[in-house]
């Protein structure tokens, strides 16, 4: 199909649904990695924050299992490089953790901050075109946000390390996205902001 306001060739909107299905369901699975990995060093090392720790990965294990829930009926498959996903979060928690308590939450603020980003452009995109996906993801959103403002409200401080470590994290989230679906979050990411637009 044609955009003609654009002139550029419109990917499958069914195409892009599955895409989202398969980044979301990699990346929760990415965060549980990294808070599993977090616990681990927390138990011994700050033993005061497993609680929220575990507590927030509890909540990516639901949101992982009703993204791959999600998936049959719209004939999505998981991401099939799940492996780098689960070494990529893992090293990232132990790094995190063994860099202090604040450098933990400052990787949660930058996960957390990226996904909402990605959450916002894929729901203007599956407004109209997937309700029940919409609804699911919307709801998901919600508890990311609450993720996002713990991080935040329990750094004790904002300085170099928070200046350094955001972009990065934020950075390497990016691109384990990017690098999940072959480089195709990028026309997505276009697609789905166009899709916003033409809502306005």
């Amino acid at each position: 199909m044609i955009n003609r306001s654009s002139g550029s060739r419109m990917r499958n909107p069914d195409v892009t649904i599955r895409r989202i299905l398969k980044v979301n369901h990699a990346g929760e699975f990415g965060a549980i990695r990294i808070y599993g990995a977090q616990i681990l060093l927390a138990r011994r090392l700050f033993p005061d924050i497993v609680p929220a720790l575990e507590e927030m990965r509890e909540d990516e294990i639901e949101h992982c299992r009703l993204f791959r829930e999600a998936m049959p009926s719209r004939s999505a498959k998981p991401c099939r490089v799940m492996a780098f996903w689960s070494l990529g979060g893992f090293v990232l928690g132990i790094l995190t953790a063994l860099g202090g308590r604040n450098m933990i939450w400052i990787c949660t603020e930058a996960v957390e901050s990226t996904v909402h980003r990605h959450l916002e452009d894929q729901l203007a995109f599956l407004a109209e075109r997937d309700p029940g996906l919409h609804a699911l993801i919307g709801s998901i959103q919600e508890q990311e946000l609450a993720h996002l403002k713990k991080a935040e409200d329990s750094q004790k401080r904002r300085g170099l390390s928070h200046a350094l470590l955001l972009p990065v994290v934020g950075a390497l989230t990016d691109l384990m996205i990017w690098l999940s679906t072959w480089g195709a979050s990028s026309w997505m990411r276009a697609e789905m902001m166009r899709a916003g637009r033409d809502r306005l």
